[in-house]
């Protein structure tokens, strides 16, 4: 049997990779989802997709800490460090959801990285009809 032999050169040619688009966005929304137990910050363009994102979950903090006005804040400045580094957002209109400590925190850190607040909108869901009742005992 003959042995096929396959050479492999070390220097070979590599796709040419693309240079990163970087779009700027000066005006946008912030999305903040204030729980008990979390809370999530995410700057969109004005249709909405996404352009940063950060939690109290992603910056480090666990457990019942998660749920802090203190980590909704750092978890704000984080997002709103990359919103405005990469993007150059410069004014935001506030949409919160949730009843959590962090409402007003992560609005609050937002104004620190030179991001004007245009408008805080509340869009929390309100149950309008209650639960359905449970049944009547049978006897």
């Amino acid at each position: 049997m003959a042995e096929a032999t396959t050479t492999t050169t070390p220097t070979a040619a590599k796709p040419a990779s693309r240079k990163k688009i970087r779009r700027s966005v000066p005006s946008g929304q912030l999305h903040i989802q204030a729980t008990f137990n979390n809370t999530i910050v995410s700057f969109t363009d004005k249709k909405g997709n996404v352009i940063a994102t950060s939690s109290a979950g992603a910056c480090g903090f666990r457990g019942s800490k998660k749920g802090t006005a203190y980590a909704a804040q750092v978890a704000s400045e984080k997002a709103a460090e990359v919103a405005n580094g990469q993007y150059g957002l410069k004014n935001v209109d506030v949409f919160v959801k949730g009843v959590g400590l962090g409402r007003d925190a992560a609005v609050r850190a937002v104004g620190g990285y030179g991001i004007n607040v245009d408008s805080i909108t509340d869009v929390t869901g309100v149950p309008h009809g209650g639960v359905r009742p449970k049944g009547a005992r049978r006897a």
